[in-house]
């Protein structure tokens, strides 16, 4: 497989939790091991478009057991011989390869994944200025070793909020911030805005005013109903991302100092 494959570094590794949540999106190519109509695979294809059952192929990392995986669309963007050419937009842990299998089961003829390119993970797109090759990283970071100029790093290093983009959010006030980066729960008073959509587990980041990642966190409640509340928890934390004292204690840890 090739494509784009976003790469944490230092504290940023904390975000990793995240990248594995966001979607995916691929171009495969599908080998059919008999004859099929165009028209036929294309019919078939949407009917994938939606949540999906899945076992694990035999060769995979994760235990073999039956999950379910949303795809969210299936692109056919054209077949030779017994080649076909698609593009897919899908829920993190769909497996591509079973998917070409369960098609190829379906037509009758039986099939099997030929190629497969990621064209994105969750934010991060190879159509992006941002998307760098290795041999590129090597050249500016040998760029930065001789000259010092950080804007040599900057050609292929982002920060870390990028990577949360995509992701569900909260942002809260600048009193709250540092008891969160102590590890407390996130209470309705600290809440300033938050995405719609959200609901109860739904995996979110909490953002300072500033824009800056504090924590990332899993929501207790709905937006609806948290935008309703003026005491309780709203979300408990997962990871905490910010380091402590970046912003000034306001808050009292109930002992004494």
């Amino acid at each position: 497989m090739t494509g784009v494959l976003p790469i944490t570094l230092g504290n940023s590794t904390k975000i990793v939790q995240a990248l594995l949540h966001s979607g995916k999106e691929y171009i495969c190519i599908m080998k059919l091991h008999g004859e099929a109509k165009k028209e036929s695979i294309i019919e078939l294809m949407m009917e994938f478009e939606d949540q999906i059952y899945q076992k694990p192929p035999l060769r995979s990392s994760v235990k073999r057991q039956l999950r379910t995986r949303r795809v969210y669309f299936i692109d056919f963007i054209e077949k030779e011989r017994r080649n076909v050419l698609f593009r897919v937009g899908c829920e993190a842990g769909t497996y591509i390869r079973k998917l070409c299998f369960d098609i190829g089961e379906i037509l009758g003829c039986g099939a099997h994944m030929q190629e497969l390119r990621r064209t994105r993970a969750g934010p991060f797109s190879e159509n992006q200025d941002s998307f760098v090759t290795l041999h590129e990283v090597a050249y500016w970071f040998a760029e930065w070793k001789e000259k010092k100029d950080p804007d040599n790093l900057r050609r292929f290093i982002q920060p870390m909020e990028t990577a949360l983009e995509l992701t569900p959010k909260i942002v809260v006030r600048d009193s709250t911030v540092d008891a969160i980066c102590h590890g407390a729960t996130l209470t309705a008073p600290g809440v300033l805005s938050i995405d719609s959509g959200i609901k109860k587990d739904t995996f979110l980041a909490i953002f300072s005013l500033k824009g800056e990642a504090i924590a990332l966190a899993k929501s207790l409640h709905s937006t609806e109903s948290i935008l309703d509340m003026d005491h309780g928890s709203v979300a408990t934390l997962q990871r905490v991302l910010m380091p402590r004292g970046s912003y000034p204690r306001v808050w009292r840890s109930g002992k004494s100092e």
